[in-house]
Parts: structure tokens; C-alpha cells; sequence
């Protein structure tokens, strides 16, 4: 099982000046849902309310075969975030949202553990999360090994400084085996600053890969055998709404394919070889949810009908 843990939102997207449309959306929810709809076993460790925008939530997770762990709907109001797309199809957002978890936390084995963006980083909420990441590094939980991976997702309207920012970061990325982020991410934590070198100091941290997705310039990756480059899936673009979240699930579905997750130690099995095709696959999950509007990632069969 994988276990995703973050916010659920509504996204509130306002289409050609129109009035706006409510779909259902949040980094990690985006994640869990392009994962059961990949065929990965997943559950989602959130907080959303019993209103309208909850019952929205819950059924498109439970119609993208996700499971939502037991405690975490709750009787206040469901986070939304007002996004804004441009002309190039390029998505922006102000949120909405309180963050407080009750903490449960789920009993069964899990191979991975998955979390980021706001849920990681806004308080009170962000200390749970921690201390998942901790008891999964503590191999307290089930009876394997946890598999920790994480996408910062930077929200500069909600993280405050950079600086500080960075600080709660790379702290998380210290406890973490698999990492993916954005240029764009890394331009707002280290200005002036290459992503590759990033990547690498990120790398020396303790992760066994980091992945950069460098939008229509593809991605980069970095294992401890080395370094590859893929380029972007070609598509025609609609928008860039859960594109990032559709390359992680792309991506921690590819891994676990492979039995990566899970495993004692993952740098041991990944290689270059191995890190390009894990990357291709992200890139191609990525790609066709960009192809159509909104946070709508692809199924198993639809990605099967791209592969070259």
C-alpha cells in the first residue's frame, strides 16, 4: 500500500472570465488519485469537511479508487484554492485552507509514504506529517520497510520567506528517499543557483534520487550512479493545472512497478538505465494531463495507448 499524506481541496478555476468552476483538486489528493487510477494500491491520510466540497472530494477519490483513511473528514469547512490560468495555459492559486489533521494514523503496512506541499509546512498540521516521515524513517510502521518520497510543492503565499522556507525543506528532504521538485521550486529556494547543483547538494543530504521537472524542457534526474536528462513529452498543452502531481504519480508508479518501493535500500537498485525509464513514464503521465483541463490524470489504459 501506498500512503499519501495531504491536503484535498477544491480547485475554484474561473475558465474565459466565467463564473468559477469547483474541481476537485490538492497536491497530495492529486497524487493519490493519479496513482489508483494508474492500478497502485493507495490511500490518502487527509482533512477535508462534510459540505458540498467534501462530498465533492469523496466521491471523485472514491471513484479514482482511492482510499480515504478513516478520520479524516471532519465538521469544519473544505480548503479551496482560487486558481488562475493564463494565456499559455500556466495555473496560479490563493488558498484557502486550514490544515489540522486529527492524526490518525493508518495500521497497515506501507511500502511508501508520500507527502509535500502545504501539508508538509503549514502548521499545526506540518508536525504531523513530520512525525509520520519519522516513524516511517524509524521503520515503525507495519512489518516492512517505508519508502519515503516527497515533492516540496513551494506555495510562496503560504511558506513565508524562502529562507525559512528552505530551512523546513531540507529538512524533509534529509529524511527522504525519493524527491521530486520543480526549477521552478528551486529558482524561489536558491536564486542565481543551477538546478543540477540543487539536485546534488540535495543528493549528499541522504535521498537515493532527485527529480527536476524543468517543464517543456523535460526532466532531470540524479541517482547515486549518476545523472540523466529526459525530455518532455510532446502534447498539445490545454493547461498545467496537476501536471507536476501527475509526474510524481507517473513517477512512484513506475518505482513501484519495479519493486523499488519498499525496499531496504533503494539506492542500491537504481541506475541511470533505470532512472531514464522512470522518468520517461513520469513524463508521459505528466504529459497527458496536460493535454485535457484541470487535475485529471490519466488511467493505466490511457497511458498503455501513448507508449511508444
Amino acid at each position: 500500500m501506498i500512503t499519501v499524506v495531504g491536503e484535498a481541496l477544491v480547485d475554484l478555476v474561473r475558465p474565459d472570465g466565467g463564473p468559477p468552476v469547483a474541481r476537485p483538486g490538492g497536491s497530495p489528493a492529486n497524487v493519490a488519485v493519479g496513482l489508483g487510477r494508474l492500478g497502485a494500491p493507495v490511500q490518502l491520510l487527509t482533512a477535508f469537511g462534510r459540505d458540498a466540497h467534501g462530498a465533492l472530494l469523496a466521491e471523485y477519490l472514491a471513484a479514482s479508487s482511492v482510499t480515504v483513511v478513516p478520520g479524516s473528514v471532519h465538521d469544519g469547512p473544505t480548503g479551496v484554492a482560487r486558481a488562475r490560468v493564463d494565456d499559455c495555459g500556466v495555473a496560479s492559486y490563493d488558498f484557502d485552507i486550514t490544515w489540522d489533521p486529527d492524526g490518525a494514523l493508518p495500521t497497515t503496512d506501507c511500502t511508501c509514504l508520500h507527502t509535500g506541499s502545504i501539508a508538509a509546512t503549514l502548521a499545526p498540521g506540518a508536525s504531523v506529517v513530520r512525525s509520520l516521515v519519522e516513524r516511517a524513517r524509524e521503520r515503525k510502521w507495519g512489518r516492512g520497510r517505508t519508502t519515503v518520497s516527497y515533492d516540496p510543492n513551494c506555495r510562496p503565499s503560504l511558506m513565508g520567506d524562502p529562507e525559512s522556507a528552505r530551512t523546513r525543506i531540507e529538512s524533509l528532504v534529509a529524511l527522504a528517499d525519493i524527491v521530486k521538485v520543480s526549477d521552478e521550486d528551486l529558482a524561489w529556494l536558491h536564486p542565481s543557483r543551477h538546478f543540477a547543483d540543487v539536485a546534488a547538494e540535495w543528493l549528499d543530504l541522504g535521498p537515493a534520487m532527485v527529480a527536476v521537472t524543468l517543464g517543456p524542457k523535460g526532466s532531470y534526474g540524479l541517482c547515486r550512479t549518476g545523472a540523466v536528462s529526459v525530455p518532455a513529452t510532446p502534447i498539445t498543452l490545454v493547461d498545467t493545472v496537476g501536471a507536476g502531481d501527475a509526474y510524481t504519480s507517473g513517477m512512484l508508479d513506475a518505482l513501484h512497478r519495479r519493486g523499488i518501493l519498499g525496499t531496504h535500500d533503494p539506492a542500491t537498485l537504481l541506475h541511470p538505465n533505470l532512472l531514464t525509464q522512470v522518468l520517461t513514464e513520469a513524463s508521459l503521465t505528466s504529459a497527458l494531463t496536460c493535454a485535457r483541463p484541470g487535475a485529471d490524470p490519466p488511467t493505466a489504459t490511457d497511458v498503455a495507448a501513448h507508449r511508444p
